[in-house]
């Protein structure tokens, strides 16, 4: 490894030195032909900040202040695919997990509101994030907050409260209906009823609820219509030539949805303050400090086990139990009975006991109301500062820049975790009156009152970094920038030995000739423990080249284009990030006692069992990608276009493959193989983006379109598998594949299932159950008849679009914002529509097949059984995600400064703004509603903004 790193310093110094001794020869540069670029926005990219007109291919940029001032949302990557092409939402180019870098440290894109934010860089490209190491090998989101300005003191308040309310509900049946269709499902697995006529009927009546319930969680009882979210941010910037500075101080806090017991208290509060301050030492050393606290609580009412209201909202019968039973009920003369309710210290609103049996002697409600509540609490502290010298006195064009980063964070949990009693109640009838009767009590009431803490989790993240930076032109025309790198950061996990870390050295050399040819040069030596020794660094090169054909002479004259820069990279990255574990490449052996062989007196014997094979030269994965971009500006940048079209491969991927190695080589009994992990898998990608802005006056109207999207394909391109039936191989096909089986509707008699393959699934196949295609015709239906059914979209879908309108008129201004989403699908796989055993039923139940319903039946039998045939992974339950969202709406007036002179203010805007307002979709209910989980909402926000 010492000897790669010297081999790749005396590279670095071997182009650097010649651009030193050229030094004599340098000028201020050709005004002309950087007027123009001059006046472009600079860009955070890797490691230095560059003119936008200037960026080569796979990077994209949102102006996130001046977009917070017509769209305020609440989360820093809120709606990102609407404004660039590129990113899918969870994605750049379908890589999968990206890097978020904070100011250039690897942090929570969660963490950092939109107010403190600056401008956010995509970087897509393997070419814009070599010179980031491993770690950045599937993108980089790069976040960087605000700064403070030579300028007065300028103080900005804004304050927002807005509502949430629900989007849809699952719809699930009601008691009686639950008890018909369960003897239904009863009698198709010939067994009796379980319900009686009479049951039915009174379940259904709702004379008495408390005795025949029909609970409904997502009744005004439990459920409020709207939640509220209130912030207040003040943001403070100012300063001199010598110090400037920016300071954030926000608050908010939310509400939750439920309305009854501790939940009705539930709710989420956050505290944060930044300050960043820039200071200008001396003519030659400037420096700057940043310093982030952020405190986050989040209260909840305590439940039984993992189980939360929604999840017990989408399994817990209608008829299971009433929560809450009024004393009214109880015999005035029922002297045991009143002993127990006297003897309670859960009596609610002074007129309900809580409800409960010997077998569940807890429930959600009841949980909710006497079993306490929770608190989870995080706290994180954030710390960077750096140190730039300006060595012109040594080398003119010269500098060497440092950053130094510490951020901590905490999370753990407080409670009080009550205990409590329920009561079974046994109801009476005496001359027509209904009464209630308590024979006994299920449980105790008990509150310590000690607070308990657990679940506390730490996170340290540790990061260093310098560069040394030579940047001068040469004779009017060649203009240089040049970097040599050494950076690493070093992220530490409570309870887990190893760290996730990130070193690498790294040089790159930008070129370009009058700003018209451009070359970008780059090497990183990328180090990783997760390999063996003599195999743990590793180079990746990348190479760009550009062409500003706008700036050639056969275009110097065209009233069309503007500005047009064509450009093209090729690149590898080694990368360690999908090597999951340490010491892969070691072979693994167990002891263990004769479970297999003993002697014959019956003494075990011990044995050594291989678990792994090992492979010293277990090797990087490695990210090679082709992209090429255009960027274009027309008509005196009415319209700007950026698009890059890329093909990637990630080669490598490390499994242990079993087709390639004797059979010998693993037993099943005992348990041991001697096959090792390998790079093996190749995964590729292929696909374009795009994003086109138009921009026109229009009367008193200022109008601006924009249009972004991305479309990529994916290849298993090679895998490890022996199928013995092609269609089952998962090489060639997309890496984000749907597989099931195909159906060919429902068996309608049992003669059909007489003559059809034997489906060799749990349970019995009835009339009724679906049926499917023997793919093999080898007259069984297993898992041998699986196929490729569709793109999952798990790291986007393939298709991802957004829209952006902007209209201005006057002081008033109004923004419109889409996404769209196409070409995956999803399986209705969830508890909603897979209802088997004792499972609650919803709507989706009663279209079931029945013999009346058998010509127009889109959904099996019922069963009280598993349900096992039915309910797996086919086309049958496959649907398309296919959607447009209008994500936002927001209308802001500008209150006109002429009304302000005599206030203090500046500025005053208003604001109203809709989140979430419109689903597009064939299947928009499945699409909008949330089994098991909270129900998706639509936010509507009332905003004011000061600036004094």
């Amino acid at each position: 490894m010492k000897y790669i790193q010297l081999r790749f310093i005396c590279l670095a110094l071997f182009i650097m030195v010649p651009l030193f001794l050229i030094e004599s020869q340098n000028s201020e540069g050709n005004e002309a032909d950087t007027l123009k670029l001059t006046e472009d926005p600079l860009v955070q990219v890797a490691y230095k900040k560059v003119a936008k007109g200037e960026l080569l291919g796979g990077v994209s940029v949102v102006d996130l202040a001046e977009l917070t001032k017509m769209n305020y949302t609440t989360y820093s990557l809120d709606n990102m695919q609407g404004y660039i092409g590129g990113y899918t939402g969870n994605s750049l180019w379908g890589m999968g997990d990206y890097l978020v870098l904070v100011d250039g440290i690897p942090r929570d894109a969660n963490n950092v509101l939109p107010t403190e934010i600056d401008q956010i860089t995509f970087l897509k490209g393997a070419s814009a994030i070599a010179i980031y190491g491993s770690r950045a090998a599937k993108g980089v989101i790069y976040i960087s907050t605000k700064r403070g300005t030579d300028s007065d003191l300028k103080v900005n308040v804004r304050a927002n409260t807005g509502w949430h309310v629900a989007k849809s509900y699952p719809k699930y049946l009601g008691s009686a209906e639950y008890m018909t269709l369960f003897n239904e499902a009863s009698l198709n697995d010939g067994k009796d009823v379980v319900y009686s006529d009479e049951d039915i009927y009174n379940y259904g009546s709702a004379n008495n609820p408390y005795r025949y319930p029909n609970v409904d969680f997502y009744s005004s009882d439990y459920i409020k219509k709207s939640y509220n979210r209130t912030d207040v941010i003040t943001e403070i910037t100012g300063g001199n030539k010598r110090a400037k500075f920016y300071s954030n101080i926000g608050y908010y806090t939310e509400g939750d949805m439920i309305n009854f017991g501790e939940a009705k208290d539930n709710n989420t509060n956050r505290l944060n303050i930044r300050g960043n301050v820039d200071v200008n030492i001396n003519s030659n050393v400037s420096a700057y400090i940043n310093a982030n606290a952020t405190f986050y609580n989040a209260r909840t009412a305590n439940s039984s086990g993992d189980n939360n209201y929604w999840q017990n909202a989408a399994s817990m019968r209608p008829n299971r139990i009433s929560p809450l039973i009024p004393i009214s009920f109880l015999d005035p003369n029922d002297q045991q009975s009143w002993n127990y309710i006297n003897s309670s210290s859960n009596i609610i609103d002074d007129k309900y006991f809580l409800a409960g049996t010997q077998s569940e002697p807890t429930n959600i409600f009841a949980d909710y109301y006497a079993a306490g509540y929770n608190k989870w609490t995080s706290r994180q502290f954030q710390f960077d500062t750096g140190i730039d010298f300006d060595l012109q006195k040594v080398l003119k064009g010269l500098s060497f820049h440092t950053q130094f980063a510490v951020d901590y964070s905490t999370t753990y949990s407080t409670s009080f975790n009550n205990s409590y009693a329920v009561f079974n109640p046994v109801w009476r009838d005496y001359n027509g009156v209904e009464y209630v009767q308590i024979p006994s009590r299920i449980g105790n009431d008990e509150k310590s009152g000690n607070q308990n803490i657990s679940n506390s989790s730490s996170r340290q993240t540790t990061l260093f970094s310098g560069r040394l930076v030579y940047e001068n032109t040469v004779n009017d025309a060649h203009n240089f920038n040049t970097m040599l790198i050494a950076s690493g950061w070093q992220q530490k996990v409570s309870a887990e030995y190893h760290a996730i870390s990130n070193a690498n050295l790294a040089w790159q050399l930008d070129y370009n000739f009058k700003h018209k040819y451009y070359a970008s040069l780059s090497a990183t030596a990328t180090h990783s423990a997760r390999l063996a020794e003599g195999n743990r660094t590793a180079i990746s090169p990348s190479v760009t080249l550009a062409w500003r054909i706008s700036n050639e002479d056969f275009l110097s004259g065209s009233n069309v284009i503007d500005d047009l820069l064509l450009s093209a990279s090729a690149s590898t990255l080694n990368t360690d990030i999908d090597i999951e574990n340490y010491y892969m490449y070691s072979g693994s052996y167990d002891n263990a006692d004769g479970a297999y062989w003993g002697w014959s007196d019956g003494r075990p014997e011990r044995s050594t069992n291989a678990k792994r094979g090992a492979n010293e030269d277990l090797d990087f994965i490695k990210r090679q990608e082709l992209s090429a971009s255009i960027y274009a500006s027309l008509w005196n940048r009415k319209v700007e276009i950026n698009t890059s079209v890329f093909t990637n491969k990630m080669d490598g991927g490390v499994i242990i493959p079993s087709t390639i190695y004797p059979s010998y080589f693993s037993t099943y009994y005992p348990e041991s193989t001697f096959r090792p992990y390998q790079n093996f898998n190749v995964d590729e990608r292929n696909g374009f983006d795009f994003s086109v802005n138009f921009n026109k006056h229009v009367g008193e109207v200022d109008l601006t379109l924009g249009l972004n999207g991305v479309y990529y394909i994916t290849n298993a391109a090679k895998r490890d598998e022996a199928n013995e039936w092609g269609y089952q191989n998962r090489q060639g096909q997309p890496l984000d594949g749907i597989w099931g089986l195909e159906n060919d509707g429902f068996f309608n008699s049992q003669e059909e299932i007489d003559n059809s393959p034997e489906q060799r699934f749990s349970g019995t196949v009835k009339p009724g159950d679906i049926k499917y295609i023997d793919q093999n015709g080898d007259g069984i239906i297993d898992e041998q008849d699986n196929v490729y059914l569709g793109r999952g979209g798990w790291s986007g879908a393939p298709f991802t679009a957004g829209v952006n309108l902007v209209a201005k008129w006057k002081n008033l201004t109004f923004f419109a914002l889409g996404t769209g989403s196409f070409g995956a699908y999803a399986m209705k796989n969830s508890s909603y529509f897979w209802v088997s055993g004792n499972g609650k039923y919803s709507e989706a139940v009663r279209d079931r097949w029945t013999e009346a319903t058998k010509e127009t039946a889109t959904y099996p039998r019922l069963t009280t059984e598993s349900g096992d045939n039915n309910f797996r992974n086919s086309d049958f339950w496959l649907y398309k995600t296919d959607r447009f969202n209008l994500a936002k709406v927001q209308i802001t007036y500008d209150i006109p400064k002429n009304v302000l002179q005599n206030f203090v203010f500046q500025d005053i805007s208003m604001y109203m703004s809709g989140s979430n307002l419109l689903t597009i979709s064939k299947e928009r209910e499945i699409l909008e509603m949330s089994v098991g989980s909270a129900p998706q909402t639509r936010f509507y926000n009332f905003g004011i903004k000061a600036v004094f």
